[in-house]
C-alpha cells in the first residue's frame, strides 16, 4: 500500500462530507501497487494526456483523481461523480467517461488547481 497524501483542496473536499461518509470512502480507498498494475474500469481507471499520467478511483458516488509521486499517492481532488457527469451529457460527449476527462480542458484545470494546491 501506498501513503496516501491529501492536498489542501481534495482535503476540503472530503471534509463537506459527513464524518460516517468520510470514513466509509476512506476505508474503501486502498491503492497498491498491484491495483495500478491491473487497473479494473470499474474502481480505477486511467486518463493520460501529454505524458501525464493520472488515475480515478472510484467510491460510491465520488471520484478520487490522484497520481503516484515518490511513493506516495497524492489526491489531486476528490469530485461527486455528477460533476462530470453531467458536464459529460452537456458536451454529448460520446466517450468512455477517463477518455472524455482525458480531452477536457475544464478537467485538467481542477487537477492543475489541485496539483499546485498544498500538501496536507
Amino acid at each position: 500500500m501506498f501513503q496516501i497524501v491529501f492536498n489542501e483542496i481534495s482535503a476540503a473536499e472530503l471534509s463537506k462530507l459527513g464524518t460516517l461518509e468520510q470514513l466509509e470512502l476512506l476505508e474503501e480507498f486502498k491503492v497498491g501497487k498491484e491495483q495500478l498494475d491491473h487497473l479494473s474500469g470499474e474502481r480505477f481507471g486511467k486518463i493520460e494526456r501529454d505524458g501525464r499520467v493520472l488515475y480515478r478511483f472510484r467510491a460510491k458516488d465520488y471520484r478520487f483523481y490522484f497520481e503516484v509521486k515518490e511513493g506516495s499517492v497524492v489526491v489531486h481532488r476528490v469530485l461527486h461523480k455528477g460533476t462530470f457527469s453531467d458536464f459529460m451529457f452537456r458536451s454529448k460527449l460520446p466517450l468512455a467517461e477517463d477518455e472524455a476527462l482525458a480531452r477536457s480542458k475544464h478537467f485538467w484545470k481542477l487537477i492543475d488547481e489541485g496539483r499546485n494546491a498544498r500538501r496536507l
